[in-house]
């Protein structure tokens, strides 16, 4: 048998601070995100968004120009543009909002490369097929319907109907860290730890949360490069809800109300204050 964690505030306020006097921008977290497409270009602002309000100092865009055009007109302090020759990246977020049917070869060999370097990269939506074999550090982020198509893909046996298990076996097969989204989110290292997360409330269940989500992870990842994929993930997950928690008003229970993606990417900084208290 193997033990699942769960997952806390104070477990999620290690992985946040403060600024202090001697950092810069770079000290805070550099996320470089390619993510988007023509036909869903709000996944790459809602994902840039994310990364910015989670406390990222520095953000990179490469995408298509009409995705970094409507990055730009939401977040023109974003930098645009591939030049990853020169520029320091802590962590990579690619394939929110792509369709691996409609990707190039060109596109198909630039994941490739950013997931054969050394790099953390969380890796989302239409990206997920390339994460076997990739040598980087990587979190796979799939919903469940993403999760049965990797177990089939990669030859897992669903077993039995144990959410933790399943993604500890994942975890193992592919050699890299699973994030199985959910009420329940479980968090699978590949050595074998479980970390179960509980979401911030049943209104965060709406399109372009999961993009959110992605650009958080990336600025934590970001922000904490010793600390294990697995713990900064199930941190991210955490903010992520309790960020919904604040944009839905059920902090002090009751019902709350609808939100949108957008909702919950404002509510980050409100959510890191908090944790900070």
């Amino acid at each position: 048998m193997f033990e699942v964690r769960g997952w806390t505030r104070g477990d999620t306020a290690r992985l946040f601070r403060a600024p202090t006097a001697e950092d810069d921008k770079y000290a805070r977290g550099v996320v470089a995100l390619r993510t988007g497409s023509p036909a869903y270009p709000g996944a790459a602002v809602l994902g840039v968004e994310a990364a910015w309000r989670a406390g990222a100092g520095f953000v990179r865009f490469v995408g298509a120009e009409r995705v970094a055009d409507a990055v730009l007109a939401r977040r023109p302090e974003t930098v645009v543009g591939a030049d990853t020759g020169r520029s320091r990246i802590d962590a990579w977020v690619i394939g929110s909002g792509t369709d691996p049917a409609h990707r190039s070869a060109a596109e198909s060999g630039a994941l490739r490369e950013i997931l054969s370097g050394t790099v953390p990269v969380v890796i989302d939506a239409g990206a997920l097929d390339l994460a076997q074999g990739a040598r980087a550090p990587f979190l796979v982020t799939p919903h469940a319907r993403e999760f049965s198509r990797l177990q089939e893909r990669l030859g897992v046996e669903p077993g039995d109907h144990d959410r933790g298990e399943a993604a500890r076996r994942l975890a193992a097969t592919l050699g890299g860290t699973v994030l199985l989204k959910g009420a329940r989110t479980m968090v699978a290292s590949p050595e074998g730890t479980v970390i179960a997360v509980e979401a911030g409330t049943g209104w965060l269940a709406t399109a372009g949360t999961g993009d959110v989500l992605a650009g958080v992870l990336g600025a934590v990842l970001a922000a904490n490069p010793d600390a294990a994929v697995a713990e900064a993930a199930a941190a991210g997950v955490w903010l992520h809800g309790h960020a919904a928690r604040i944009a839905a008003g059920v902090q002090e229970g009751g019902a709350g109300h609808p939100i949108v993606a957008m909702d919950v990417a404002e509510a980050l900084p409100f959510a890191v204050a908090d944790v900070l208290a």
